[in-house]
């Protein structure tokens, strides 16, 4: 496979030898392979709140995250965001190329949660190595098979759990996550996580102050019964 530099209009940083070797198969890579990559890879900043990837986009690329944070979502007819998933610093996005993917028939689109930079190998050179290298295509669709049990987690919150538990779940996980009480959210962007309207949330976090499990102040949540929150999960 031929690719044109150029034509693909990537810049090389500076740092991209450090991004470059943290590829979680970047030691299977051959000599060529590792010096090529490098060509065909760049990075991008996204401030909070941009739109990075949608349906409307050529193919990105395989993404890896090296601050911030992003949220994967599906787009219904109506306009209705469903989040599948979140991915953190030095996660990698395989989705983001499912062009690559004949298996794969429906569109993500990812927005920054907050400012972000990204490692992106283009699309082009990641299928040259996935169709090349048995190590980087087992990588990719082993990748791929854990982002789909993120998305079958997602759809069964949804389905099977109640909204107190998804709500008490989210909080909890947060917590574990950012290893404090205190956290700093919104109703607004809880209901976007847990695919649920603002209002229901607004009223189940009110319950919740109101049983003492949680106190609510501008833009935090602070849990302060962590163990009978626990129970409603």
């Amino acid at each position: 496979m031929q690719i044109n530099i150029n034509k693909l209009g990537l810049n090389y940083n500076k740092d991209m030898d450090k991004y470059i070797k943290q590829l979680p198969f970047y030691d299977h890579l051959s000599k060529k392979e590792k010096e090529d990559i490098i060509k065909f890879s760049n990075t991008k900043s996204y401030s909070k709140g941009t739109l990075i990837h949608s349906n409307d986009n050529e193919c990105l690329g395989l993404i890896m995250l090296i601050k911030g944070s992003i949220r994967i979502y599906m787009l219904s007819d109506e306009g209705k965001e469903i989040t599948l998933y979140n991915i953190e610093e030095n996660d990698i996005e395989v989705l983001s190329a499912s062009c690559v993917f004949n298996q794969i028939t429906f569109d993500t689109e990812l927005i920054a949660k907050e400012d972000c930079e990204l490692l992106i190998v283009s699309v082009n050179y990641l299928s040259k190595l996935i169709e090349e290298n048995i190590y980087v295509r087992s990588y990719v669709y082993e990748s791929l098979a854990d982002r789909f049990s993120d998305v079958m987690w997602s759809i069964q919150q949804i389905l099977f759990f109640k909204i107190d538990q998804r709500i008490a779940s989210y909080l909890i996980d947060k917590a574990n996550k950012e290893k404090t009480l205190t956290l700093s959210t919104t109703q607004e962007n809880i209901a976007l996580e847990i695919n649920s309207a603002r209002e229901v949330v607004t009223r189940m976090l009110k319950k919740f102050q109101k049983e003492k499990l949680i106190e609510i102040n501008r833009k935090e949540i602070t849990i302060i019964d962590k163990e009978n929150l626990l129970k409603i999960i």
